[in-house]
């Protein structure tokens, strides 16, 4: 167990709500009974779950259960409640990083694999979001997770959609309102997309060509190009450090909300 990582996660979340005037509501059960847990106390143990390495809400419920006198199926349902509040605290971070972020914005997009590829044929719970993708490691049963950075390492969008989901529309979709430079992979070639995005004075997208397109660039274009890779190390610790990845859930609420809270204990690490 780890107090001080408890106590820093908590005061984290108290000056982000002191700084956008977010009121933690405490909802009482539906037959008049008070939260067992408190909003702020679900979402300081979610994102203790994700910035200390648990695997599973269990481990942490074996941390706490002396403290919180409560089921384990109550500390369950209070984490993935506390996903609202994670959803809402990434979207105030990502509006204010817009306004005030770098020039030079990465996006990129990784896959979110929900179960072992040899039990994807017969995954149930995620059926109706899931479906089969490919990567650069090959193929997955899951999602896919877009993710548009800056140069400063705020998070500026995020978006989780089916692996087939076109990556130019999601592209368009998710720095509509972006401004800078916006620096893509090769997956992402399309004159027609940087004909769309490019606003003058304001915006430009610079995407890198395939080994095979005969493109001539600046030196200062290649480096921005070999920048690039500061993404690829978000998705490394999302999915290493922070748990962004994994088949535990056992409801589409628990995968969704392993989902928010891990970007979450991220971006507040």
């Amino acid at each position: 167990m780890y107090p001080a990582l408890i106590t820093k996660l908590k005061n984290r979340i108290l000056e982000i709500v002191r700084t956008f005037k977010i009121k933690l509501t405490h909802r009482t059960h539906p037959q008049g009974r008070p939260l067992k847990i408190k909003e702020e106390d679900a979402l300081t143990l979610a994102l203790y779950q994700h910035a200390s390495t648990r695997a599973t809400k269990k481990s942490v419920y074996d941390d706490f259960k002396e403290t919180l006198r409560c089921s384990y199926k109550t500390l369950v349902v209070a984490m993935n409640r506390a996903a609202v509040w994670s959803m809402r605290i990434l979207f105030l971070l990502m509006r204010l990083g817009k306004k005030h972020g770098h020039i030079v914005k990465y996006t990129d997009a990784t896959d979110l694999p929900v179960c072992l590829t040899k039990n994807g044929g017969r995954h149930r719970t995620m059926r109706h979001l899931a479906d089969w993708g490919h990567s650069g490691k090959g193929w997955y049963y899951g999602l896919k997770m877009t993710m548009t950075r800056d140069a400063r390492g705020n998070i500026l969008g995020l978006r989780f959609t089916h692996p087939g989901a076109n990556d130019r529309d999601i592209f368009r979709s998710i720095n509509k309102d972006i401004d800078g430079v916006i620096v893509a992979d090769a997956g992402y070639v399309s004159k027609e997309l940087e004909r769309d995005m490019f606003i003058e004075g304001k915006r430009w997208i610079l995407v890198k060509p395939y080994k095979s397109m005969r493109k001539l660039c600046t030196r200062w274009q290649a480096k921005l190009y070999n920048s690039r890779l500061v993404i690829e190390f978000d998705f490394r610790s999302l999915k290493l450090f922070h748990g962004l990845v994994t088949s535990m859930p056992r409801s589409i609420n628990g995968y969704i909300a392993n989902y928010l809270n891990a970007v979450l204990s991220f971006v507040v690490r």
